[in-house]
């Protein structure tokens, strides 16, 4: 059974986007793969326009993604699908923002996104579940990136209270927003 249960071919705008382009098409770990596909779009634009500029595409992403699942969703049963990664990409995104744009912080920033977007706890979980169409496709994603930024500004937080030489090169938002 093909991992696409709609009948919009992948030409039609919706389902490119939404796929990124066919990513979302991977017989397993479709998120995984979305997300992944992610990080390089990202890299380009954080190196050359900046962090700012990939937290704006996160957002106009977001809002692209909603109205692809929107679309997306008048053609299958399934209330996430799972092959529409375009909810990855805007989370992985929305946490690459406000990271340096290194190779250690992309893996951890994408190993944090993809823990919390799969375990989903509270109240990602609560969304999944209650908040359905486009926009809460979209919205559990975004949750999702939010949870590691906060994690990671309590431990630098807490380090710089207790006067801890922790390097705080890994969070761009320190010095960025």
């Amino acid at each position: 059974m093909s991992a696409d249960r709609s009948t919009l071919p992948l030409s039609h705008p919706a389902k490119l986007v939404g796929t990124w382009f066919g990513v979302g098409l991977a017989p397993k770990a479709a998120g995984t793969f979305g997300s992944i596909a992610a990080l390089p779009f990202a890299y380009v634009i954080q190196v050359y326009a900046g962090n700012i500029a990939l937290f704006a595409a996160s957002i106009a992403v977001f809002f692209i993604g909603w109205y692809a699942n929107h679309v997306y969703l008048r053609y299958t049963d399934v209330l996430d699908p799972r092959e529409m990664v375009i909810d990855e990409v805007a989370g992985q995104w929305l946490i690459l923002a406000f990271l340096y744009p290194t190779f250690i912080s992309y893996m951890a920033g994408l190993a944090l996104f993809r823990f919390f977007d799969i375990v989903k706890p509270w109240p990602i979980s609560v969304a999944d579940r209650k908040i359905h169409g486009g926009f809460g496709v979209m919205f559990d994603d975004m949750l999702a990136a939010v949870y590691p930024l906060l994690i990671a500004f309590v431990v630098l937080g807490c380090a710089r209270v207790l006067g801890h030489p922790l390097d705080t090169h890994l969070l761009a938002a320190h010095y960025v927003f």
